[in-house]
């Protein structure tokens, strides 16, 4: 029946492409669950326009009713936020406000490695109490460098998580009007590999890189300088209490 031809058939989804070698990123607090605007909405409506009566407009003889082709890309939404010249400038910029405290707590550390080694190896030739002493001394150290490490991770990860969070929503802008643009009706997150639900793509429907080109234009930041940090892990300030 001409109802039946006109009704959209299910989209399979597509897998995950080899995404652009993805800027380093390790902390566990980056999740990018939100990417946003699928349009699908808009080619359901198409096919649930109500079939016009034969009655009132005849069908064209040996002429099929056509459904709307759907239009699908994927995109590592995760690399396209990342590798945009406004993150990395921005990810400099965090490291730099963080050095200050990298080297306190650095100093703290090698402090406790000291003391500890002076005690091994005068351990012997001192009496009970000043072995007791040092080593206590050595223990409120350490108690310090972990409250200390503690709270500039939770403040460099809440820094982070901002400037993620801005970048994204942007991002997640351009892409949408990008795709209206495009005539995508579907748009698919290829960045999670452990719970892909994209598993192959041809690489023709990846728009990622298209994304980053775009916002890097839009936004008319230019690329920052490579350091040997940021070629690195983003694990900033880190020194941890020695055993």
């Amino acid at each position: 029946m001409l109802r039946d031809a006109n009704r959209v058939q299910p989209i399979a989804a597509l897998p995950a492409p080899r995404n652009p070698k993805e800027f380093s990123i390790r902390m566990k607090v980056l999740s990018f669950s939100a990417l946003f605007l699928c349009m699908a909405s808009a080619l359901a409506a198409q096919g649930q326009a109500p079939a016009t009566p034969a009655a009132a407009k005849p069908a064209v003889q040996g002429t099929a009713a056509v459904a709307p082709a759907a239009k699908v890309a994927v995109i590592a939404f995760q690399a396209a936020v990342t590798q945009t010249n406004e993150f990395q400038r921005d990810f400099a910029d965090l490291q730099k406000k963080y050095d200050p405290k990298r080297v306190q707590l650095k100093g703290l550390n090698d402090d406790i490695d000291k003391l500890t080694k002076q005690l091994q190896d005068q351990g012997t030739q001192l009496s009970d109490t000043e072995r007791a002493t040092r080593a206590r001394t050595i223990d409120e150290k350490k108690k310090q460098l972990d409250r200390d490490s503690q709270d500039a991770q939770s403040d460099f990860q809440g820094d982070m998580q901002q400037i993620i969070n801005g970048v994204a929503a942007k991002v997640g802008a351009l892409m949408t009007d990008y795709a209206k643009s495009h005539g995508y009706t579907l748009v698919l997150d290829a960045s999670d590999q452990q719970n892909a639900t994209v598993l192959y793509a041809v690489p023709s429907t990846d728009i990622t890189k298209a994304i980053i080109d775009a916002y890097n234009v839009k936004s008319g930041i230019p690329a920052p300088a490579q350091s040997a940090g940021a070629a690195g892990g983003v694990d900033a300030p880190q020194p941890q209490p020695s055993k």
